[in-house]
């Protein structure tokens, strides 16, 4: 049978399909929360957000699932992100009022203590805004992707120890900067 033959055409869309709202549910929120965390840009990060699930499906006869779908789209995330940022060639304005917007993949929906995560939050970004680009990468691909980081520095482009290196690095400077404004 032929490959555009119209009864195949169709089952690779069903199976499209499929995939795509399966990724959607499980990764869509840690896709545009990565997004968004690189760019707090409403407009962009929507428009950047399609564009990685569009670009993963047009990818579909290449993709195997040999590797943890979520690392896939946040590679495709992290690329059309930092290809943005670079053509803007300007620096991302760390803005707390579009951070505290930010959608995170393990969101809290306990209303009783949203002023306290609002604060927190703050306090998050302003600590995330001292650190170098890729610390932020490295930290923000491990909390929104939950990776593994062999997986963060396939995606960030370095070698192993380097990613271990950032994160750590990016933790000691976000624990200093924290610690101090709680005292």
């Amino acid at each position: 049978m032929d490959i555009d033959h119209p009864v195949n055409r169709s089952q690779r869309q069903t199976a499209d399909s499929e995939r795509l709202a399966h990724w959607l549910r499980e990764h869509g929120r840690a896709v545009r929360g990565y997004v968004r965390s690189m760019i707090p840009r409403d407009d962009v990060v929507d428009d950047l957000v399609q564009d990685v699930f569009r670009r993963a499906l047009e990818a579909g006869q290449r993709y195997q699932e040999v590797g943890r779908a979520r690392a896939y789209l946040l590679r495709i995330a992290d690329r059309l992100a930092i290809d943005f940022v670079r053509r803007a060639a300007r620096e991302v304005n760390w803005d707390h009022t579009q951070w505290s917007q930010l959608e995170t993949s393990k969101a809290e929906n306990n209303p009783s203590s949203e002023a306290s995560r609002r604060e927190l939050r703050e306090q998050l970004v302003a600590a995330l805004a001292v650190l170098t680009e890729e610390q932020r990468r490295v930290l923000l691909l491990r909390y929104y992707g939950d990776m593994q980081f062999s997986e963060i520095a396939e995606v960030v482009g370095c070698p192993l120890n380097t990613a271990l290196s950032h994160c750590r690095r990016g933790l000691q400077a976000l624990r200093e900067i924290l610690g101090n404004k709680t005292t």
